[in-house]
């Protein structure tokens, strides 16, 4: 059986919007080029009707992954987060001793990490390095860039 993919609720609904999206808009859109790449004619020489049915191949792809996804998903109750530890869905003040400064991140599950809105994934070396973690605990992490060192300052919800 496949492993659970840990969602907060904000990362859940989005998951579901995105597949709604795939499912009624882009699909008939791709439908439509198809349509439109047909009425061309001979398809051997139809460079639109190729780019058309790669696209729709790229949607249903990404339906049947998200479909997958979400039939395999435990949505973490932000209310119940105990922030004595870090956990998923639980925002962490961090100070890099590298870099010399604080930081702050959100530990989310895979589908939702982005690292440029500070929600990094529970499966990143940070992530994973910073799970179970508490406040005042100095935490060594190892990264593709080597070994960090970060003191944890604050968990919230």
């Amino acid at each position: 059986m496949a492993e659970k993919k840990r969602l907060t609720e904000d990362g859940l609904k989005k998951l579901e919007q995105e597949l709604e999206v795939l499912k009624t808009v882009r699909r008939k859109e791709v439908a439509e080029k198809i349509k439109v790449a047909l009425s061309f004619g001979d398809l051997s020489e139809n460079s639109e009707y190729d780019e058309a049915k790669n696209e729709q191949a790229m949607v249903e792809a990404k339906i049947t992954q998200l479909e997958a996804m979400l039939k395999n998903v435990e949505v973490v109750d932000t209310d119940e987060l105990s922030t004595d530890v870090v956990g998923v869905g639980c925002k962490v003040r961090i100070y890099d001793y590298d870099m010399e400064e604080e930081e702050e991140y959100q530990i989310v599950g895979s589908a939702e990490a982005d690292p440029m809105e500070g929600r990094i994934s529970d499966e990143s070396p940070m992530g994973k390095g910073l799970l179970g973690a508490k406040v005042g605990e100095e935490v060594s992490i190892e990264s593709p860039a080597g070994l960090m060192k970060v003191k944890v300052l604050e968990i919230s919800k």
